[in-house]
């Protein structure tokens, strides 16, 4: 599947908010049941991962929409794409740690234990992916794949108790929809790293959660707007610094969970020190990446705020 496939949904300027919203969701429900299956194994954690990116995109597009259709209209999905998603979260960080994690640092750190931390690791994940497969498996999941389609095929939040300005903003043209929503995600990015206190991991966590809302925006409405593609290439790379530093806390977080559940679990007590140290090394490593590229903040900042934004811009509609 091409990036484009991934991304895009079949948007065009000369819809309605209504329909552009009906149609970024089914474009999204359609390639989660593309990954489903890949889902079920890591022998391609692509699966979970695009799996679990599906479910936060729509979601995405359900906060993003909330001015054409209000959160208690679509309090429901929301509320059932966050459970769904998180469903994944465990294995989804788990195949980070072993192929990102363990995997970069593998024979480079001078310390014992990396055997003891792969074994627990890899056992930790299989059952991971056993909740995975019983979600996949259980009656929600099958509700969900029913109800969630119906509710699109029917455009039910048309027929729900609106406020004149939502059904006035669901027949409006996608395009100054769209303008003005990726404006105002980017003064929240603005708002969030304009000095930001680079040491704070929570001003630092907030920033990555708007960059991450105004990024899924931005590439819904690629196809309506002009130069949407190139402004998303001026944010990776602060996007890119922004996930190091989430990584080390899921990698933190995940150690003190699958060690405290070992409880010498098939670790012998002697090497109980060594588990311990490689995974403090572990930390060490990464963290010490992260600070190295920290020093780039700012050009990375300067970068985004830069770059041209297309929403600005009069005559930006793609015909």
């Amino acid at each position: 599947m091409t990036k484009k496939n991934k991304t895009f949904a079949p948007l065009n300027p000369e819809q309605t908010v209504s329909e552009a919203f009906e149609a970024i969701l089914r474009h999204n429900f359609n390639y989660l049941q593309e990954w489903e299956l890949a889902a079920r194994s890591w022998d391609n954690i692509e699966g979970v991962h695009q799996t679990r990116v599906s479910f936060r995109r729509m979601r995405s597009a359900l906060s993003a929409f909330r001015s054409a259709v209000p959160r208690k209209t679509s309090k429901t999905w929301s509320e059932e794409l966050r459970y769904l998603a998180n469903q994944l979260g465990m294995a989804r960080d788990l195949d980070v740690f072993i192929d990102e994690g363990l995997g970069a640092v593998q024979g480079k750190l001078p310390l014992r234990g990396e055997e003891s931390i792969t074994a627990i690791a890899h056992r930790h994940r299989e059952l991971a992916y056993q909740g995975v497969n019983a979600m996949l498996d259980s009656d929600r999941y099958a509700q969900f794949k029913t109800t969630f389609p119906a509710w699109l095929d029917g455009k039910e939040w048309e027929q729900a108790d609106l406020k004149m300005k939502h059904r006035k903003t669901l027949s409006s043209n996608i395009v100054p929809f769209s303008r003005k929503l990726l404006d105002g995600l980017e003064r929240r990015v603005l708002e969030a790293g304009s000095h930001v206190d680079k040491e704070s991991a929570q001003a630092m966590h907030q920033l990555r959660i708007e960059c991450k809302k105004l990024r899924y925006a931005a590439e819904f409405f690629i196809p309506v707007l002009i130069g949407l593609d190139e402004f998303i290439s001026h944010m990776k790379r602060l996007q890119d610094l922004l996930g190091i530093m989430n990584d080390v806390s899921v990698m933190q977080n995940l150690l003190e969970m699958m060690l405290e559940n070992e409880d010498n679990h098939e670790v012998e007590n002697e090497d109980n020190h060594e588990v311990f140290e490689y995974a403090g090394g572990l930390v060490g490593w990464r963290t010490r990446q992260y600070y190295e590229i920290l020093d780039t903040f700012d050009d990375r900042w300067e970068e985004l705020i830069n770059a041209k934004h297309p929403w600005w811009r009069k005559h930006t509609a793609i015909a």
